[in-house]
């Protein structure tokens, strides 16, 4: 599996109602993407969840590198960068995602730890893995998943939830617009 993630920065002024607007119009667009466990439409308001900026991003989680590949080409992205322009993808190697029992995600949440050089690198996936299956049991908890960047070897923990965030999960806290969902019951609890 491959987790995807690309932000778009706006201007202070900028109308979010069209952010908005386009989750709602665009959403559907990705109910039935072949190997697409889930897209998020995402947001950071400014001044909301300790946000410091307005932010439109979109969040993914692949079945394969062959569904992002394909979804590559198929102009899925062209849409995005006719309107914002071409952001840098972010991807992360899964090493574990799965579902919850939350059914309604309100808020994604963004994580990245660094593996310390002198870590056993065996003993932190292991660690890291056994983490977010706990995660994934807490209460509103609707998907949580764990990537590995080896190229700069950190940690990219991600986290669907009914709950509004608080402490430090507000640091990276987005409002969920539209949750798109092809492949999500094919997560394992």
């Amino acid at each position: 599996m491959i987790i995807a993630h690309y932000a778009h920065r706006l201007p202070a002024e900028y109308d979010l109602g069209i952010i908005r607007d386009r989750a709602v119009q665009r959403g559907p667009l990705w109910d039935d993407v072949p190997g697409l466990h889930f897209k998020g439409f995402l947001l950071r308001e400014r001044g909301r969840f300790g946000a410091i900026a307005n932010e439109y991003s979109s969040l993914y989680l692949w079945q394969t590198d062959e569904a992002l590949r394909d979804a590559l080409l198929a102009g899925r992205y062209k849409t995005v960068t006719d309107s914002f322009g071409r952001a840098a993808i972010k991807t992360r190697f899964a090493l574990d995602a799965r579902r919850g029992a939350g059914r309604d995600a309100k808020f994604a949440f963004r994580q990245d730890q660094a593996i310390p050089l002198d870590a056993d690198l065996n003993a932190a996936l292991a660690t890291e893995i056994a983490r977010n299956r706990e995660i994934a049991k807490r209460p509103g908890t609707v998907a949580a998943a764990v990537g590995v960047d080896p190229q700069n070897w950190a940690f990219t923990r991600i986290l669907l939830s009914e709950n509004a965030p608080s402490g430090a999960e507000a640091e990276q806290a987005y409002q969920i617009l539209y949750l798109a969902r092809p492949l999500f019951d094919n997560l394992p609890l």
